[in-house]
């Protein structure tokens, strides 16, 4: 929780450096831009807050959450997974057509991580070309993990509308996670001393096999669409 708090006063913190006190000279940038949007979409569901900098450049900041479970395998083994999205974002959108197209770019405080749990074939576990039997294996479980502050890139379409009211918006782009630090190991292994050590030798090689399958989710996609509300 307390990182939660860190990373929601960090993001305070860049706000202010944005504050209407120390915006841009420009006469048609005021506090009355601000705009509030709620999303949905790869993130899972979000809301951001819009600040204007001046009358090309906003920046943007936004909190995104949601869980979703998945099956999956590697070569041997079939998994449950449970992605937990979970990031903390600083954007600025730049419109250089003075409509609402927007190149985007930034930095997140990503928590997201994956959870897996390996599932039984017919009661046993097929790992490193070893057989094992599921009940005397135990629980095969594993975590997926990546960078803490990811850079993202990306387009869209939104911009605070010129009066009160109701808006648009979608992003298109990519947050850069970096390559996935993953952990396996076997709990609650009942079939002896022997059998267990090898099952810890061939688990180990299945994590590369895991690594192996979320290795692409160093680059994660974003497709997100949005309502806003300018106040």
């Amino acid at each position: 929780m307390k990182t939660v708090f860190h990373k929601m006063f960090a993001i305070a913190a860049m706000f202010s450096c944005f504050s209407p006190s120390v915006m841009a000279d420009d006469a048609n940038v005021s506090a009355a831009n601000i705009g509030v949007s709620g999303e949905l979409g790869t993130t899972g569901v979000g809301m951001h807050v819009t600040v204007p900098v001046s009358q090309k450049l906003n920046a943007r900041f936004g909190v995104n959450y949601f869980d979703y479970n998945m099956n999956g395998n590697t070569s041997e083994v079939d998994y449950k997974f449970k992605l937990k999205l979970n990031t903390f974002d600083a954007l600025a959108d730049w419109h250089p057509l003075d409509n609402g197209f927007r190149v985007t770019g930034g930095l997140l405080w990503n928590g997201n991580k994956i959870d897996a749990k390996a599932k039984a074939r017919n009661g046993t576990y097929e790992i490193n070309g070893n057989t094992y039997d599921a009940a005397q294996a135990g629980d095969l479980k594993g975590r997926i993990d990546f960078n803490d502050v990811a850079p993202y890139l990306g387009i869209g379409w939104g911009n605070a509308p010129k009066s009160k009211g109701w808006s648009f918006s979608g992003d298109f782009g990519v947050i850069f996670q970096g390559s996935p630090s993953v952990s396996l190991k076997n709990q609650n292994c009942t079939a002896g001393a022997l059998v267990c050590d090898q099952l810890a030798q061939d688990v180990n090689k299945e994590r590369e096999n895991l690594k192996d399958k979320v290795n692409n989710y160093q680059y994660y996609p974003v497709i997100r669409f949005g309502v806003g509300y300018r106040f």
